[in-house]
This record gives C-alpha cells, structure tokens and sequence, in this order.
C-alpha cells in the first residue's frame, strides 16, 4: 500500500472512530456487507444459535460437538455457530461426520467462533504472521461445514491509532487468505478497543477488504473494569459492516415475558435490537447467546429465541 494511501484510509478510519460522537452523522465509507444469510423468506430475520450458549454442558461432557446440531433441533433453532474450541479435531473424517450429523438433522452451518488463536493485531509482524496462519484451519474446516465465515478477534497492543493498524494489517492478511476459501472474517466486540465500537468501525475502514465484517455482540461493550460502550450505540455504528450478528442475553427480570436482558453491567432490550439492526438493511443470521445464571442453559435458549421471534413477528407487522 503507497504512503499517500495508507495515509488516506488512517484519516477515514480516524474519522470512523471519531463516530463516537455521534451516530447519525456519521456515513461509513465501506459500509458494503453483504449481510450473508439475506433470507428469501420473507422474515426481518433468521435465528441460529451460538455453541457458547452450551459452554457449561459441552465442558462438562454431557454432550460433544458432533451431537450439538441435534441439540439446537431440540430446542427449536435451525442453525448453528460453532465456537472452535469445542472440536476434537479438525481433520476431514471429523468434519465429514458433523456436516453429516447436521443434513441429517436439517442444521445449516452459518460460522466458527475461533478463539486463542494468536493476536491478529500482535505488535510483532512475525507474530502476526503467525497468527494469520494458524486460523487457516479454520478457514478450511468452515468451507468444509458450509459456513459463510469464521469470527475472529481483533486483539493488539500499543496506541488507540497503533492498535488500530496492527489489527487492520492483521485481518487483511487473513482476508487474503480467506478468498481461497471463500470465507469471509468477521470481528466481535469481543473486549478491550474492540469494544469500543468507533474503533472497531475505524478497524473496518482501515481494512478495506470486501471480505471483512463485523460480528455486532449486542451485550459485549464492556471496554475494561467499569468503562462500557452504549450497546444501542454500538450496534448501530457497526451494523453497516455486519456479516453475522450476536443476540446475547443475560439474567432477565419477571415476571415474564419481558425482552430486556441484564448482566455485566449492561442493560438493553432485544427487540430494540433487532429493529435497530433490521432498520440498518440488516436480515440475516442473529445467534442466540444466552450467559445468563438465574435460568439453565437451555431454558435461557429457549427464552431468549422466544423473544427473537416475537421480535420478528412485530417486525413482520
């Protein structure tokens, strides 16, 4: 990239993260996701589940990985979204057996979550390196399910701006990569900076790769200790780059039913949400993520899909 150019696209990520100032002023250049998952049914919006919403099961082996697509039939969901720790492997008799598992359930394989993969945006370039090319398995195992995307994280160090172009530079590389797969990457606010959803935006402009997205988390603002980002906020700046999108929900108040959700400090209401993204052009894929503590795991599921689809109804209206 020329030195006039990089310049360019720093000033215009810059200004992206300047939109913490101000939403509805603000108009982003690569505004161009392709929203995968545009549905053709005619609804506001597809449901898929999160495989973290199992975390406590699936760690304490009351089921495996290649029994979750007919634990997401169970409790009414049609799609997953894996999360990348939870594989025993990735060779091909493994994924062959899940891609099998899920045709025989009727699940659509939407994206892998990937975690402690390395810093997409380390301080080091041969670390960065190297982290680009330890998610190429993962590439390859989300080609292999049928999936649209892995979800990655967009960890660095050093300045707000140096933080800035490490995890640009780092999801360029891994989009590159990616075209051989036909995959794109998408980043979730996910902690730190990529929690600020201004800098997030700022990643995306910066990037400026047609492949790179965002995953919105409606209830991953928290920046560090008690700073957190305005979720309502957040989502609206980066639902314009959205190639997946996360309903997280927490602990609820009852009587039921109510579609506000609290948990780590944030409070937020899921319709609103899922207008707010739905108003954006938004249709596609929004994975339930329950972690909440008051209901199990599957109750929390079933809740949170319930409001999902009310959601959807007044959507629809």
């Amino acid at each position: 990239m020329s030195a006039p150019n990089r310049r360019t696209l720093l000033k215009s990520a810059l200004g992206a993260a300047a939109a913490t100032a101000g939403v509805a002023a603000f108009a982003p250049r690569s505004a161009r996701a392709d929203h995968h998952g545009d549905n053709k049914s005619g609804q506001p919006f597809e449901i898929s589940l999160a495989q973290w919403s199992f975390h406590k099961a699936l760690g304490a082996g009351e089921f495996s990985n290649l029994e979750f697509p007919a634990k997401t039939k169970e409790v009414g969901i049609s799609a997953v979204e894996y999360v990348n720790r939870f594989f025993k492997n990735t060779s091909d008799e493994y994924l062959k057996e899940l891609k099998g598992r899920c045709e025989d359930e009727g699940v659509t394989s939407v994206l892998i979550m990937v975690d402690g993969e390395g810093q997409l945006g380390a301080a080091d370039d041969a670390a960065r390196k190297k982290a680009v090319q330890n998610h190429e398995k993962w590439l390859k195992s989300a080609q292999a399910l049928g999936c649209h995307a892995i979800r990655v994280n967009a960890g660095s160090s050093g300045s707000f701006t140096e933080q800035m172009e490490r995890a640009a530079d780092g999801l360029r590389q891994l989009c590159e990569l990616a075209e051989g797969y036909d995959q794109s990457v998408i980043v979730e606010n996910h902690g730190g900076l990529s929690s600020n959803a201004g800098w997030l935006a700022g990643v995306m402009e910066l990037c400026d790769h047609p492949r790179v997205g965002t995953l919105p988390d409606f209830g991953n603002f928290r920046i560090s200790g008690d700073k957190t980002f305005d979720p309502y906020k957040g989502v609206r700046i980066l639902t314009p780059y959205a190639k997946g999108m996360s309903a997280k929900s927490y602990d609820f108040p009852e009587p039921a039913p109510s579609s506000v959700t609290e948990g780590r400090g944030l409070k937020f209401d899921l319709v609103t949400m899922c207008k707010i993204v739905t108003d954006a052009g938004y249709h596609g894929y929004i994975g339930v993520e329950y972690e909440g503590g008051k209901l199990s795991e599957r109750d929390g599921i079933v809740r949170t899909r319930e409001i999902l689809e009310a959601a959807r109804e007044q959507l629809s209206a």
